[in-house]
């Protein structure tokens, strides 16, 4: 399925938000184990972003 730009900005701000969620998560986290969630999440949503912003004509390879 091909995707507007639209779209792609809309994933992008979405997952943005998200990863902001997740960091302050990481940041209130009281347990090793929370904390290891949550920086799973946040780096998960850092990729996500960046293949988005890749997809959007951005210059840098998402796989470096």
């Amino acid at each position: 399925m091909i995707r507007t730009w639209e779209q792609l900005e809309e994933m992008k701000q979405e997952a943005i938000i998200l990863r902001e969620k997740w960091y302050e998560a990481m940041r209130n986290a009281n347990t090793r184990s929370e904390r290891a969630e949550c920086v799973r999440n946040y780096n998960a949503l850092r990729g996500v972003i960046k293949a988005l912003q890749w997809a959007q004509g951005g210059h840098d390879n998402p796989l470096s």
